[in-house]
């Protein structure tokens, strides 16, 4: 679908390195040289021509001569001066795609004075080819080129459209921050299995596979989860015992909270464009 396009990537960072390694070990991108990384770090554009034989710089307006596409994966905090620096530079015909968490369309086209943008959010689970990635797309994007997202956000997991950009902000709290919360999760259980004599081998392995497992059941039988919940939870057992504490420490409160506020630094930084 790509063919020879090119692709400029502004920022090489872990999430712009993900991407890239999974358009070229899925050959959505066969030749490695289509793509070009733009990093103001020279040893990180050494790393990522030894790592996948791109071509590097650290000139983004050298970066973006000839692409087609050109992926923003900048941190948001720089996201201005760079966006000044490329301002009517890109030509009217490559579509922009950003991973910026935050940033709508109306301000990446009006600081870029560029009409073809995408809004994406994925999260870190792309770098195993099941990352979840909501995006959006500004009328000036053409059929082709929402072809061309999707082939790209394809490799990288699971994507969903949305005409509504406002669902990008929820999908940043929940989808992308949240995988943060999974992690501590999963790091207090491992964390209680030591507690009670397991090695933290054991209790890694013990916790990921029941996470695993719950998480097949329940794609799989596409129940809720309340009611798999009560399938394991006896009358006076000892699951019953555990979800009691769980409770009483306002688990469920806690939960909605973090995803509560990460949804409001999401608009904060959108808010500084």
């Amino acid at each position: 679908m790509l063919g020879d396009l090119q692709i400029a990537f502004i920022g090489g960072g872990t999430m712009g390195e993900m991407i890239i390694s999974r358009l070229l070990s899925t050959k959505v991108v066969q030749k490695p040289e289509l793509i070009v990384v733009s990093d103001p770090l020279s040893p990180r554009c050494l790393h990522l021509e030894r790592e996948y034989g791109v071509r590097t710089t650290t000139s983004n307006i050298e970066a973006i001569q000839g692409a087609s596409i050109v992926v923003l994966a900048v941190k948001p905090q720089v996201l201005a001066s760079v966006m000044a620096m490329l301002k009517g530079k890109i030509s009217p015909d490559v579509l922009v795609i950003s991973i910026i968490g935050g940033v709508g369309i109306a301000s990446l086209c009006e600081g870029l004075n560029h009409a073809a943008v995408v809004r994406t959010m994925p999260n870190i689970a792309v770098q195993v080819g099941h990352g979840t990635t909501v995006w959006s797309a500004s009328s000036s994007v053409t059929e082709v080129q929402r072809s061309q997202t999707q082939v790209i956000l394809q490799a990288l997991g699971k994507e969903f459209v949305t005409q509504n950009e406002h669902y990008l902000d929820m999908s940043t709290a929940l989808s992308s921050a949240g995988t943060g919360f999974i992690y501590l999760y999963i790091e207090a259980m491992i964390d209680a299995g030591v507690q009670m004599g397991l090695t933290r081998i054991q209790a890694q392995e013990l916790t990921l596979h029941t996470i695993a497992g719950s998480i097949d059941l329940m794609f799989q039988t596409n129940e809720h989860p309340a009611v798999l919940r009560n399938k394991v939870t006896s009358p006076g057992g000892v699951t019953a015992a555990g979800l009691y504490e769980l409770e009483k420490g306002g688990m469920r409160t806690v939960i909605a909270n973090a995803v509560l506020t990460a949804l409001s630094r999401t608009q904060q930084l959108g808010s500084m464009f």
